[in-house]
């Protein structure tokens, strides 16, 4: 669905990005794809390019199929595009921009009045739909942008950093849709936000410093960091012999230990796959030692964020 192939921006002797590669196969790695990585990373180059915006220094790229560079056009068809900013008509009411907006896809009136009826329940414009944009909330305003890059139900739905600026609870909204959107759509999603694309995405690209530095689903990015869990647990008891006790147990690797009003607080760092709760405990009631917690923590996708970008860095310099 989409191909990227040593695609290069520069602006001047400096590039936005470089040697970007990429394939997204929706069979393969689901319709949520997720583009993440920090600020200056690189991402909304990348989608301005992919959706046509602005030409590529050099590189090849496909989208729905076509080329990017040579069938725009037909790019164009087959894709929506919600960029940061959404450029709408602030004088013009919702209706009427959707209107304006389906004429340029060439729409007959009838397809649009359909069309429009669609993307407003779709994004829940039903009572803003007559209001004047410029009257519009922030989010609001996202959401008339969303319902113009539905408007045409486009096979790949690009939106760029799509939940900025909005509030906890227009975040949620946001991302239910764009659930329910990947049931429709292929959704290409930017985001400097882990969680969100954590939460959301079933497949993830990480982008840092204009390359691509890894991809895979949530869950095998997380499985890339070698320690794979940790256990937090609070133990009563001598600290030392605790802590020995611990050590002893196979698949335990470093232990960190705090004391607190006789407590011991361990974090322990697991050095394979396997669960040592059931080893933890069975320690602590043998020496007779009181538990108080254990909480097991599987690495996120933050942490695996952490270490690639910080390994990238040092590569760097």
């Amino acid at each position: 669905m989409i191909e990227v192939k040593n695609l290069t921006k520069r602006y001047g002797p400096i590039p936005a990005i470089e040697n970007v590669s990429f394939s997204i196969d929706t069979e393969s790695t689901g319709n949520i794809i997720g583009f993440l990585g920090p600020n200056g990373a690189g991402k909304s180059t990348t989608i301005r390019i992919l959706t046509c915006y602005q030409p590529a220094t050099s590189g090849v790229a496909t989208v729905a199929g076509y080329n990017v560079f040579t069938q725009s056009m037909d790019v164009r068809r087959n894709i929506g595009y919600l960029p940061e900013n959404a450029p709408l008509y602030p004088e013009m009411r919702a209706r009427e921009y959707l209107h304006f907006r389906g004429k340029l896809h060439g729409m007959t009136r009838p397809d649009r009045e359909q069309a429009v009826n669609r993307v407003t329940e779709r994004c829940w414009l039903g009572d803003f739909i007559d209001r004047p944009i410029g009257q519009l909330s922030k989010g609001m305003r996202q959401r008339v942008g969303l319902a113009d890059a539905l408007l045409h139900d486009p096979k790949v739905l690009f939106l760029d950093e799509p939940t900025i600026g909005l509030d906890p609870t227009q975040i949620r909204e946001t991302r239910r849709l764009i659930t329910e959107l990947g049931e429709r759509h292929v959704v290409f999603l930017s985001s400097h936000i882990l969680h969100e694309v954590e939460q959301t995405c079933t497949h993830t690209i990480i982008i840092a410093n204009g390359r691509v530095l890894a991809t895979g689903t949530p869950a095998e990015l997380r499985s890339r960091i070698t320690a794979g869990s940790r256990l937090i647990t609070e133990i009563k008891g001598d600290p030392e012999q605790v802590e020995s006790g611990l050590r002893a147990i196979g698949g335990v690797g470093a232990i960190e230990r705090e004391e607190s009003n006789g407590w011991n607080r361990f974090t322990i760092e697991a050095t394979g796959d396997g669960d040592i709760r059931d080893e933890v405990f069975r320690i602590v009631s043998s020496k007779g030692w009181t538990l108080r917690e254990m909480r097991r923590e599987v690495a996120s996708l933050e942490d695996f964020f952490i270490k690639i970008t910080a390994e990238q860095r040092a590569a760097r310099g």
